[in-house]
């Protein structure tokens, strides 16, 4: 039998639930995978082993038929998530072995209530706004970056230490250590899941995340989260053949590497050889502003986020934050407002565009993981998509010139997250499979 620790949570699900499989022995499996390779990886702001085995052995009480849709599954949760038996410390200084924080954040207590193990807290930047990484490491190759914010998340999920994290998504903290760590990773609708519990720096912007290595995990985790679009899914797989899919470059393309250029190609000769009708996508000029907006909305709202902390403990704030205080770049009120009410008015002109299509496909990053890890890479491919509040997902499958992970991210029109996932599953097959990314973790 496989080892329990590389099980997808759909794989695990069915073991976990008739019992074949308890879930204190695949909590035991996982943390010896930890053991192993927490010394390179570091994704753990937060882990208990002793805890997550009591926790892990009441779930095993639980009757057969009482067990939940989720039952025994581990989740790793990003450090700006609450969890009442757990601290969140918001990778900040000022929060730093401070009490527990006896609440759970909404997305907790349903995961909770579905049966899954919460498993502990991952690293994460300064309260999921700096891009000063460290010091969680890339699986797949410990002298480069996981991505950011959602650091550890992404890296655990990719090196087999959990099977499902949550992260948060202000810029790219999502889609961007998906692409790195070469798995999918899912940006919901703008508050299609509950933000209540999730440390706040731009209500406009921020969503939950999640992290997994199948999309049939990410649609189990839809089901739990009740996501829904107004159009059923068809029962039946998307076909590919005949399928009409666009590859849009974005005005953010000049900044597209080696890596993520061949991966943008070859994605078109695959698709196009399982019957795809594809063609490029130019967005009106207007969208070219969405990545200025993007940057007003996080310094604007930011100003108020962190007033409370600064007035608290300045010197304890990266710069940054200090910065967006203090309104170090003079944004006006005026500048901000054009910046909201330009991208209200780009939402429903992107939902029509994307309409037009069976899948929108676009870059995640603009190559594999930077060397280093002091920085968590460039999310400009991101921005736009999170300030239009539609859902993305990272769809994993290519490689760099130095063999490491590249995606691509498929994004559709506000609330069609299940035909995303739905498109998403069958593009990801093809991608896997013949996207010519081979990973040497073991």
């Amino acid at each position: 039998m496989i080892e329990p620790y590389r099980l997808t949570a759909s794989e695990a699900l069915p073991l976990l639930k008739s019992g074949e499989l308890t879930v204190e022995a695949y909590a035991r499996s996982l943390l010896s995978r930890i053991a192993q390779r927490d010394h390179v990886v570091k994704a753990w702001a937060n882990l208990d082993p002793e805890f997550v085995l009591s926790q892990a052995r009441e779930l095993d009480q639980v009757p057969l038929e009482k067990r939940g849709p989720l039952h025994g599954i581990p989740v790793g949760v990003k450090d700006v998530i609450f969890t009442k038996d757990m601290p969140t410390a918001f990778n900040s200084a000022i929060y730093r072995d401070t009490p527990t924080q006896l609440v759970d954040a909404a997305c907790i207590i349903t995961l909770r209530a579905s049966g899954a193990l919460i498993f502990g807290k991952t690293t994460t930047t300064e309260f999921a706004v700096t891009t000063v990484g460290g010091p969680s490491t890339n699986p797949h190759d410990e002298s480069r970056t996981p991505g950011g914010s959602s650091s550890g998340s992404g890296a655990a999920v990719g090196d087999f230490q959990v099977p499902i994290a949550l992260g948060t998504q202000t810029g790219g903290s999502t889609i961007r250590p998906g692409s790195y760590n070469g798995i999918y990773a899912f940006k919901p609708t703008w508050n299609a899941i509950s933000r209540e519990g999730l440390a706040i720096y731009s209500l406009t912007l921020d969503t939950l995340g999640i992290y997994a290595r199948s999309i049939t995990d990410l649609q189990l985790l839809s089901s739990i989260f009740r996501l829904s679009d107004d159009t059923p899914i068809p029962s039946s797989t998307f076909q590919l053949h005949g399928a009409r899919i666009a590859f849009a470059k974005t005005h953010v393309w000049p900044k597209a590497g080696p890596g993520l250029k061949a991966a943008f190609e070859k994605a078109k000769g695959l698709l196009k050889s399982k019957g795809a009708v594809v063609e490029e996508l130019e967005l009106p000029e207007e969208f070219a502003r969405a990545s200025e907006w993007h940057r007003r909305v996080c310094e604007g709202e930011g100003r108020s986020s962190f007033l409370g902390n600064y007035l608290l403990a300045k010197e304890k704030l990266d710069p940054l934050i200090q910065g967006q205080v203090e309104n170090t770049t003079k944004l006006t009120r005026k500048a901000q407002l054009e910046a909201y009410d330009g991208c209200a008015k780009l939402r429903p002109v992107w939902d029509e565009i994307a309409s037009r299509y069976d899948a929108v496909l676009t870059p995640s990053v603009p190559d594999e993981a930077p060397v280093g890890i002091k920085s968590t890479g460039d999310a400009s491919f991101c921005s736009m998509w999170t300030i239009l509040h539609v859902p993305a997902l990272n769809i994993p499958g290519f490689a760099g010139e130095n063999g490491l992970p590249i995606g691509l991210t498929l994004a559709g029109p506000r609330y069609h997250d299940l035909h995303v996932l739905y498109a998403g599953k069958a593009i990801g097959e093809v991608f896997e499979k013949e996207g010519g990314f081979v990973s040497k973790i073991v």
